[in-house]
């Protein structure tokens, strides 16, 4: 197999990683798409992090600048509907990390705040790569095509299922030296990215917050659990 029909692969059966390792397995045929930005498990500029997953992207379908992968990544994750302390801190975090790309998933609130602030960034779907969601982030969606990165295992216009999701937390927390924890809850999106991190050795710090503040509550548990809280020195005010 060649890069090539790896791609018509992944177009076919719209980035679905099971249905793809089961059709490779089958040695089904698919027809042959030529699709220019992409990348795959057989390019030289695949990230080798990603090889650390138990189920790699076969796979990266971009938009924007792919140089972006060669530094140093730290990825920003939390909540969709953060409060103002936890959206205050996202700004300080990712300008103080000006010289680190910062990854997260395009989402609304805090994924959305750290893409907005950092000088560098890279935002990972859980849709197809031409489809822009949430559509409140379409004016970030077009700055970030344009002059940052933008990825996704999913072609074109599929749409984002909301399984898509958590298995998509599997690129950030492989792609990130180490992921930062602005707001959580115990059942969440955020927490799939934290027990990827967990299970590759990968170090979680985590935003602490007053111990009456029930927006902080998973956070603290965090700590308390024994993750490294973020101090102040990491966040430019």
């Amino acid at each position: 197999m060649d890069k090539k029909e790896l791609i018509s692969y992944a177009v076919h059966f719209n980035g679905e990683y099971r249905e793809i390792i089961r059709a490779i397995e089958l040695k089904k045929s698919v027809p042959e798409v030529e699709v220019e930005n992409a990348i795959t498990v057989f390019d030289d500029v695949y990230p080798s992090s990603l090889f650390d997953l138990k189920y790699p992207p076969l796979v990266l379908f971009y938009k924007g600048d792919l140089t972006l992968l060669e530094n140093e990544m730290i990825g920003v994750v939390g909540s969709r509907k953060p409060c103002e302390y936890a959206l205050k801190a996202t700004k300080g975090l990712v300008r103080n990390y000006r010289d680190e790309v910062i990854i997260s998933g395009l989402a609304k609130g805090i994924d959305a705040c750290a893409h907005e602030n950092a000088s560098k960034t890279i935002g990972i779907l859980g849709c197809g790569i031409d489809y822009i969601y949430p559509f409140s982030n379409y004016e970030l969606f077009k700055r970030m095509e344009r002059s940052q990165l933008i990825i996704s295992e999913y072609p074109g216009m599929c749409k984002p299922l909301s399984y898509h999701f958590p298995f998509r937390n599997r690129i950030i927390a492989a792609l990130s030296k180490r992921v930062y924890v602005m707001q959580s809850k115990e059942r969440s999106g955020t927490m799939t990215t934290v027990n990827e991190c967990l299970e590759m050795g990968k170090e979680v710090r985590v935003l602490p917050y007053a111990v009456f503040d029930e927006d902080g509550r998973h956070n603290n548990h965090l700590i308390y659990e024994g993750a490294t809280p973020i101090l102040i020195d990491e966040i430019a005010f």
